[in-house]
């Protein structure tokens, strides 16, 4: 059971007011019970409070698992000379995590943009033009901003060798996003003015540097935990993109702009399953953030999302506004902080009926010449051998993309 802590009783009942405490003073009744209260009611109302800050520290600085565990000795994280050599295989979850990313790999080469401008200019008024525009610019820099973090923390961090595949593989596949992202600007903005705007958009536009400074504030934070950092890159990956993505697939409901809705499908794909390996990781820990901190975290990430979408959306659109937007993303919220074993925060339901649709499983129609939720030939099929001998059946489903339908 998770330890609980007592929080003062001014955080939990407010603080006496001034006035409050004048108007208690000039009560006609006068007992020594009276005289009693009304001291310590100066004496809290004067006090120096604690700030939100502060409490939130406070809570930082609590644990649950094996609390007194120290950081360098966290199995995932500790050092040994077995971290070089793969077999005999430790972490299986973590392995197979690896191997199903391994199996989905892709590259920008395969977009085809062609029938998009055509859409972009004919079907897409100004206003939705905008929110695209905005959603690409934040994509086009996030990507490296995740990277960052890989490279220079969590990889270095990280000591278990089967995590280690997976970061090495999750490095590239943010490298193609970012390049995939950078083709998509550069197709659909000619003016190349308005284009180096987006490409500089965590300095240029304030609702997207708003996003990289917290994202890149938790990666030169010294003090926080490597749980913490989990937490906020899995907020990073499954909070600020989730908006952005169910933007994109509300064109695919639409039918407009193919070529972007599949990057799209690839990319939320990948993105749902680099949440997912936070999450798995998370799990593994020993000694893990308290949940009031998870909570902090995930909710910060929850409203500078929002902040980031009413900026985008500065009218609603069809199906499509700030307010729809906003409830989804704390939707979202809700699935990530249950995914690290915390409560719900906000309670509310889906609001896209297309985004239950798709799920972010990459479900796509079977009619379709191409599908996202592919794996490169063999690499599947290696994967589930053991399987495929218990159920034959199961073979019958594993196809590649490598094949021309």
């Amino acid at each position: 059971m998770a330890p609980t802590s007592a929080l003062p009783a001014a955080t939990v009942f407010g603080t006496p007011s001034k006035k409050t405490t004048s108007s208690f003073e000039h009560m006609t009744i006068k007992t020594p019970t009276k005289g009693a209260l009304l001291d310590k009611l100066v004496a809290a109302a004067e006090a120096p409070q604690e700030t939100e800050t502060e409490l939130l520290d406070e809570w930082r600085q609590r644990f649950v698992g094996d609390i007194d565990l120290d950081e360098k000795d966290e199995p995932l994280l500790k050092e040994s000379k077995r971290r070089f050599v793969l077999f005999p295989i430790q972490y299986h979850e973590i392995w197979q995590m690896y191997k199903k990313a391994e199996a989905s790999f892709w590259t920008a080469e395969e977009m085809d943009l062609s029938k998009d401008m055509h859409d972009w200019e004919n079907k897409l008024n100004d206003n939705e033009r905008h929110f695209i525009s905005h959603v690409l610019a934040f994509f086009a820099a996030s990507d490296g901003i995740v990277n960052e973090n890989l490279v220079e923390r969590f990889s270095n961090e990280v000591q278990a060798a089967e995590a280690r595949c997976f970061y090495g593989f999750q490095i590239m596949m943010e490298n193609i996003h970012s390049e995939t992202y950078s083709l998509l600007i550069d197709t659909y903005i000619k003016d190349p003015a308005q284009r180096e705007y987006l490409f500089d958009a965590i300095d240029t536009i304030p609702c997207i540097k708003r996003k990289a400074d917290w994202a890149l504030t938790w990666i030169n934070d010294q003090r926080s935990t490597f749980g913490e950092r989990l937490v906020a890159f899995a907020a990073v990956e499954g909070i600020f993109f989730s908006g952005s993505f169910a933007s994109i697939f509300w064109l695919k409901k639409r039918g407009l702009m193919p070529g972007l809705t599949f990057s799209n499908e690839l990319i939320s794909r990948d993105e749902g399953m680099h949440t997912d390996f936070a999450c798995l990781l998370f799990s593994h820990l020993r000694k893990r953030p308290h949940p009031r901190t998870v909570e902090r975290i995930i909710t910060e990430a929850v409203r500078i999302e929002q902040e980031f979408l009413t900026d985008a959306l500065p009218c609603a659109l069809i199906g499509m506004n700030s307010t729809l937007m906003n409830q989804y993303i704390e939707f979202v919220a809700d699935r990530l902080l249950v995914a690290l074993g915390n409560e719900k925060v906000y309670n509310v339901t889906n609001p896209f009926d297309f985004m239950d649709l798709i799920s972010l499983q990459g479900k796509t129609n079977f009619f379709e010449k191409r599908v996202s939720d592919y794996a490169k030939a063999g690499v599947k099929t290696a994967l589930t051998t053991s399987d495929v001998v218990d159920s034959p059946a199961r073979n019958e489903k594993l196809f590649t993309l490598d094949e021309d339908f």
